[in-house]
């Protein structure tokens, strides 16, 4: 009795899997190239795998919204009508790498019972999905439920968020960290990372987790999924109940049990997965471009990128002048003199010209009104620093006031967070900033979510550990991260790593000197950061009495322009070395970094059309390794197809300007 007993149980169970994989209905789509494809499963749960070049690399990973009420979307779904459509185009880009941007995409659009709709775009460099919903009126998202369950213990390279001085939120942060780079198996359980990040799949292929437009809605952290293996899954911060202002943060003391309320029409963000078969593509991608709506703004013309003589990070120290340096008028002007004459289109006004809380009071040292006309004269425009509580607490009475004043833009500080309080204002900064015509630098931020296509008047993002670090941080491996963060943080967009330092230190030498804060590496290193890292508005950290010691690095760093028409990825390994090709007009500039290890690199120059060149290069010095401001300058006949010998020192790097031969 009892065998027949266990028969019908096992018989019954059978049955019922049976009849659950019947409910399952399966979907695919795939790249134009056919090396990218998405098989969607949709039923009783919704999950999507990936391949890549024939290898899943991405296991079925669930994808669902839980909404108010108990309602969750991807449960029990009932797909009413799917559709695939191939997309190929091409669009301007602005204040970009590149001119022109190519699209071409598959997508399959599931239309589900209960008012929403699931997306999945297959491109050759990767795959995005997003939930759409159909709703009559707004919901809240109690939770977004996103997995990555990957194939195999692959090595990641993943920032956890952790900021010391924001104690007593898990979320805030001021998305600034080195990259642990660990096996999926040993990512810290319980630690919050925010994106990008990078997986190494093995023989030099690459996969990177990112997402894109973030408007009114939280940005996506991972933790390790503990009931899967080499699966990390999605956290987001809840809504912000109770905040209190602690000097320049606004620090969140209790959240609610949502995450967002959206539109019942919204299209909430794409969660998207980059892959790449080797790191040098990387280099060159354009995902979140591609998944970034159009512009907002009609016309562009008053949007003017360029570089930015900047104050803070060498703390006003100007020297052999015959008034007391700091934050007054007479210092300011001598910032604006040397913009005019290094052709240089801002200079910034960082933390003291106002009152970091109401910044319509303003420092009586500092006369906003005379430094803006005398650099008005000077063909400068002058750049406001503010925390974000300041301009939120009237940010059209504020942006109106200096917009009348002639300011010219706004570099906004002290974010520290990304749920949707934050996301939503920060479209609502760049809407209102543009309506007075205003440029802006969002700082204390998160990653690039595509805004910067939207509001082209967004020119720059922090939320990367950028040169500031170097007053403060001892322990930091420089080099390193600045040979990974093109490979990684770069995928989102520009970042306000803000270069520029004219005192270098090799590993030995280097020591945090707040005041007179050195670089980890070499001059020649940080040449190649205006080449290599992205940002349409572009600092120069130290200060003018440097830069007029070191005219000769000073004036390539002016040449340099901060917006191309063309970016031709050279040469990459993610944490060792980099190189890349960027046109502007007919001039060429190339740049190529390594880590602490000296290296000799080949620099194809392929990539320029035939004809005879002229190129100016900046190049370690021979006895850099001792004394990293050692560079050599030289100026050589170069053509088409030719392969230069490229040595770097220790931290070492080498720069390039290539124009046409008279």
């Amino acid at each position: 009795m009892k065998s027949i007993y266990k028969f019908c149980v096992v018989m019954l169970a059978m049955l019922v899997s049976q009849q659950l994989i019947a409910q399952q209905k399966s979907y695919s789509v795939t790249s134009p190239d056919k090396k990218v494809k998405v098989t969607l499963s949709a039923g009783r749960q919704l999950s999507w795998s990936l391949w890549y070049d024939g290898t899943q690399i991405i296991q079925p990973s669930v994808a669902a919204l839980k909404l108010d009420g108990g309602e969750v979307l991807g449960n029990d779904v009932k797909v009413t009508a799917d559709k695939v459509i191939a997309v190929n185009s091409k669009f301007e880009a602005y204040n970009y790498k590149k001119k022109f941007i190519n699209e071409s995409y598959q997508q399959l659009t599931l239309s589900c019972k209960g008012g929403y709709s699931f997306i999945v775009r297959a491109y050759n460099d990767g795959i995005a999905y997003r939930f759409v919903l159909n709703k009559t009126k707004p919901v809240k998202v109690m939770a977004e439920d996103a997995n990555f369950k990957f194939a195999d213990d692959y090595k990641v390279f993943i920032p956890y968020a952790h900021d010391p001085r924001l104690k007593g939120d898990y979320y805030q942060t001021s998305f600034e960290a080195l990259y642990n780079e660990v096996p999926l198996s040993k990512v810290g359980v319980d630690s919050l990372a925010f994106l990008p990040m990078l997986v190494d799949l093995g023989n030099g292929a690459k996969a990177a987790v990112l997402e894109a437009g973030l408007e009114d809605y939280p940005g996506m952290y991972v933790v390790k999924n503990k009931d899967e293996q080499y699966a990390l899954k999605a956290d987001f911060g809840k809504y912000p109940v109770k905040e209190e202002l602690r000097r320049l943060n606004t620090l969140v003391t209790e959240r609610g049990d949502y995450i967002a309320t959206v539109n019942g029409k919204a299209a909430l963000p794409w969660r998207a997965v980059i892959v790449a078969p080797d790191d040098k593509t990387l280099l060159n991608n354009d995902m979140v471009q591609k998944l970034a709506g159009p512009s907002r703004i009609k016309d562009i013309a008053w949007i003017k990128p360029g570089k930015v003589a900047w104050d803070w990070w060498n703390d006003w120290n100007i020297s052999h002048v015959d008034f007391k340096a700091g934050i007054n008028t007479a210092t300011y002007k001598y910032y604006v003199d040397f913009a005019s004459e290094n052709k240089l289109e801002y200079v910034i006004l960082d933390e003291g010209w106002s009152n970091s809380v109401d910044m319509t009071k303003l420092n009586p040292a500092v006369d906003l009104h005379e430094i803006i006309t005398y650099a008005k004269q000077k063909n400068v425009g002058i750049i406001l620093w503010a925390t974000w509580h300041g301009v939120m607490a009237n940010m059209d009475g504020i942006f109106k006031q200096y917009a009348d004043m002639g300011a010219k833009g706004f570099k906004i500080d002290f974010f520290d967070r990304d749920d949707q309080k934050v996301t939503s204002s920060v479209y609502k900064i760049a809407e209102t900033a543009a309506k007075y015509r205003l440029l802006v630098d969002l700082h204390g931020m998160y990653k690039p979510d595509g805004i910067q296509r939207v509001y082209p008047n967004v020119l720059n993002f922090e939320g990367v550990k950028g040169l500031e670090n170097a007053k403060w941080a001892p322990d930091d491996d420089v080099p390193r991260y600045d040979v990974s963060i093109p490979f990684i943080r770069m995928l989102a967009g520009p970042m306000d790593y803000t270069p520029g330092a004219m005192r270098n230190a090799n590993k030995a030498s280097y020591r945090p000197i707040n005041s007179n804060p050195m670089s980890q590496g070499t001059r020649s290193h940080q040449l190649a950061m205006y080449v290599i890292f992205e940002a349409p508005i572009q600092m120069l950290a130290d200060n003018p009495t440097a830069y007029r010691r070191e005219q000769e690095s000073t004036n390539f760093i002016s040449k340099v322009p901060t917006v191309f028409d063309e970016t031709v990825p050279l040469l990459g390994k993610v944490g060792e070395h980099v190189a890349i090709a960027r046109r502007n007009g007919d001039t060429w500039y190339v740049g190529a970094m390594t880590n602490w290890d000296a290296r000799d690199l080949e620099i194809d120059l392929s990539f320029l059309p035939k004809g005879t060149y002229e190129a100016e290069i900046f190049k370690d010095g021979v006895n850099a390794d001792r004394d990293a401001a050692d560079y050599v300058r030289e100026l050589v006949k170069v053509s088409a197809g030719e392969k230069l010998k490229v040595h770097l020192s220790s931290g070492g790097g080498w720069a390039a300007r290539i124009y046409p031969a008279k």
